[in-house]
């Protein structure tokens, strides 16, 4: 077999089918956020980032910068190895008891990532429930797909965010039977939230545990920033929390928050776990400052929220194709992947706006847009130059304006 042709084709199909990611040669620059360097092209040398998941500028914050300095000059760089082998760093049962306060659990545990923290927890809860049956929404991450995939247990998938759906499969499946609903707070690219008290009402009524990924929420919503269950009052009722240090906490990795017995069993059970190195001390210390840091500054959220709003209305307001969204996610519809790319190319080489390009399949086909996320160190300033560079991009490509 010619394993070269093989793989130059499966690259060529991708590209074929417009579906290529090109990743951008970006360097971010400490304290110049949402400002970086440009080493993929030199006629944009400085550029602004509007599609960061570093939600907040936590990555840049001087509390989160001098945590994980004093921790290196403590601890040193790495954790050693993994946790059964190396023992746990201390840094990481501080980090963990911050996350299970956070969310009132009893308990949490720290992965490498949130995508790790799902597809373990999943994949591991359908193993340890007999005759398990899950509930997954039809638009949960990649994450969470493969988690229950894994998981090798029964499997159905409702509507999204249709809770006469979710209600008709739980009535099938019957009260007895073990069940588990696994659904996310804040769906990324279309920016839209979970009835998360209507499906805590249903997991009540039929007997189901309830997994929920607040990975683009923790630290953005809530008064302490334990995400949009603290904000609605029902993070109590959530049995498992799976959170990311990646996004508003400014570093990487993910978690759970859940029972004691529960964070145990995953903690004893899942491979994806128990044969990884844990994250660095280093990390472990910045994300717990952040996490520290956040609890008590709710005015960032505040800002946050506000920057969101500010630049819906200017979009709207200039006429660009603005998709409804009720969380701090902006998405704009374009609606073929070669356009798509086409205006994410022209607004990084001709105006300095780095926003990348949502085609197929993070999206249905059709669907393909800009995904913006603002934060609040983006002022009215760059707000106002970023439409004017979208009124020109969209003018020069003869992309469809608002309805």
């Amino acid at each position: 077999m010619d394993y070269e042709k093989l793989f130059g084709d499966a690259i060529g199909q991708l590209k074929a089918e417009r579906r290529y990611r090109v990743f951008t040669d970006l360097a971010r620059r400490a304290g110049r956020f949402p400002r970086a360097l440009n080493h993929s092209k030199h006629n944009q040398p400085e550029i602004v980032i509007w599609c960061s998941n570093d939600y907040l500028c936590m990555g840049q914050h001087p509390v989160v910068l001098e945590a994980m300095k004093e921790a290196i000059d403590r601890f040193g760089a790495g954790a050693g190895g993994t946790r059964n082998i190396s023992g746990t760093h201390h840094a990481v049962i501080e980090l963990e008891a911050e996350l299970a306060r956070l969310h009132g659990k009893e308990a949490a545990l720290v992965f490498t990532s949130g995508f790790v923290a799902n597809d373990a927890t999943l994949s591991t809860l359908g193993k340890l429930i007999p005759g398990c049956l899950i509930l997954s929404d039809a638009l949960n991450h990649a994450s969470m797909i493969e988690g229950i995939r894994h998981a090798g247990c029964d499997r159905q998938v409702f509507r999204h965010n249709d809770l006469l759906h979710l209600e008709e499969l739980l009535q099938v499946a019957g009260a007895d039977r073990p069940k588990l609903i696994a659904f996310e707070s804040v769906y990324s690219m279309d920016g839209d939230i979970a009835p998360i008290g209507a499906i805590c009402d249903l997991a009540a009524k039929y007997g189901a545990l309830t997994y929920l990924d607040e990975v683009h929420a923790v630290g953005m919503y809530g008064a302490h920033g334990g995400g949009v269950a603290e904000r609605d009052g029902v993070m109590h009722r959530i049995d498992v929390i799976n959170g990311t240090l990646a996004k508003a906490f400014g570093v990487v990795g993910g978690y759970i928050a859940a029972s004691a017995n529960l964070v145990d069993a995953i903690r004893s059970h899942a491979p994806g776990f128990i044969f990884t190195t844990t994250i660095p001390p280093t990390v472990a210390a910045g994300a717990a400052a952040s996490i520290r840091y956040l609890r008590e500054h709710d005015e960032i959220r505040v800002r946050h929220q506000e920057r969101a709003a500010t630049l819906k209305r200017m979009l709207a307001d200039a006429g660009l194709p603005v998709m409804p969204s009720s969380s701090h996610i902006v998405p704009l519809f374009v609606g073929d992947p070669a356009l798509c790319k086409q205006a994410s190319d022209t607004l990084l080489d001709e105006f300095g706006v780095y926003i990348q390009p949502i085609n197929y399949p993070t999206v249905p086909r059709g669907t393909e847009r800009l995904r913006i996320t603002p934060t609040p160190m983006h002022d009215d300033e760059m707000m106002r130059d970023l439409v004017s560079a979208l009124t020109k991009v969209w003018a020069q490509l003869g992309l469809k304006q608002a309805a």
